[in-house]
């Protein structure tokens, strides 16, 4: 049912399952309801989706709505699950060898009797996948948005109705958000009311890492220098580049954090100097890059990679630490001339690059400082307010 995978916990927060009648949700008719249609998992990787609806939830009642996930149950039902965040993350359970037309029927009609139980008056929906439209199009919401914030149509395993998905999306949609420069200047031809929000940080989370941490026990054994890298291991990596630079540099210790995904981990380079720790929940990761001398983003150069804008830029920055990237269009276009984030595109490249690096890193007062400066006010308090205001003026 799924093309991006039910995947549970890793780098994100995760909380307790519970049945659709959980007494325990918290929903305020005086407010209007925000209904997320996301192709990511809530407890996946915490990122642009989690860091957005943690937020709205302040004033809408926020509705997280998951991609179906197949069961061995002979009937669908509608798992509920309370958020720490506050957020009501739902979750459609689906009977084994259901087809895609009575799945979407079947979701249509769970997600219609939730909305029905809560009363729901004053809808707002909001979308991340296009493909939720095939059990969402006959709804009558207030506002609909489409936050845009990755081309899914050029990752692996996209279905290939995907792109008529998303064009009936764009005609159907106020108001449009994408991830990055280089998106909207592609959306932007297809939607007159569309805006770029690049990936914002939570500057006081990450600035933990700037101060002593104690080490995580996985983290402590490893040597120095250590650069690393946290995120979702994909199609997205460039894993020969991982690789060439490992062997170039056998003292350097190249540190993984993440969930393997869609790539077969024995294809993954093994040299002893890299190290894999798995995924880690958000709010371990600053006690991570603390221990960190440089923060990587080793991306392929691909249909996957050519619209990304990595949340984990400013986070790095926030995190005290220099950053060194491949040529990311939005990587070059936002942070390029810092001085802070360095760009190579060769593993001759990417070593030199990580040396000076290393050298920027060894004034560690002076790096933070620039840091503050290249970061200014971003956030996501300030991204998420004025993607309200924009909300609020259409409705």
């Amino acid at each position: 049912m799924s093309w991006a995978g039910s995947f549970q916990g890793q780098i994100g927060k995760s909380s307790k399952p519970s049945a659709e009648a959980d007494t325990a949700v918290v929903f305020d008719p005086s407010l209007p309801t925000l209904l997320c249609l996301s192709h990511l998992r809530w407890s996946f990787v915490y990122q642009r989706p989690q860091h957005l609806m943690a937020r709205f939830v302040r004033t809408c009642n926020v509705l997280f709505f998951e991609e179906p996930v197949v069961t061995d149950e002979a009937d669908p039902w509608l798992e509920v699950r309370p958020d720490e965040e506050g957020v009501q993350v739902l979750v459609p359970r689906l009977p084994h060898g259901v087809d895609a037309q009575a799945g979407h029927a079947a979701t249509r009609q769970l997600l219609d009797a939730y909305l029905a139980r809560l009363q729901v008056d004053d809808l707002l929906l909001w979308y991340y996948t296009p493909m939720s439209l095939a059990f969402t199009d006959h709804l009558q919401p207030r506002a609909i948005i489409y936050d845009c914030m990755d081309e899914l149509s050029a990752f692996h395993g996209a279905p290939p109705e995907l792109v008529q998905r998303e064009r009936e999306l764009l005609a159907k949609a106020d108001l449009v958000f994408t991830g990055g420069y280089s998106i909207w200047e592609a959306k932007r031809e297809l939607h007159d009311n569309a805006h770029a929000f690049p990936s914002s940080v939570d500057i006081s989370h990450f600035a933990a890492a700037r101060q002593p941490q104690e080490e995580p026990a996985d983290q402590a054994r490893i040597g120095t220098p250590r650069l690393g890298f946290y995120g979702v291991i994909d199609e997205r990596l460039d894993i020969d580049l991982l690789g060439a630079v490992a062997s170039m540099r056998p003292n350097w210790q190249l540190v993984m954090i993440g969930p393997v995904v869609k790539i077969d981990p024995a294809a993954l380079p093994s040299q002893p100097n890299i190290h894999y720790l798995g995924g880690k929940t958000y709010d371990e990761l600053p006690r991570y890059l603390a221990g960190w001398d440089v923060a990587l983003m080793p991306f392929a150069l691909n249909a996957s990679t050519r619209f990304i804008s990595p949340t984990k830029t400013p986070e790095y920055l926030a995190g005290g630490r220099p950053v060194v990237s491949t040529p990311i269009h939005d990587v070059v276009r936002s942070y390029g001339d810092c001085g802070l984030v360095l760009i190579a595109a060769t593993a001759e490249e990417f070593v030199a690059a990580c040396e000076q690096a290393l050298a920027l890193a060894a004034d560690r007062d002076a790096m933070q400082a620039a840091a503050d400066r290249v970061l200014g006010d971003m956030s996501w308090d300030q991204t998420q307010a004025k993607m309200k205001e924009m909300i609020e003026c259409i409705r």
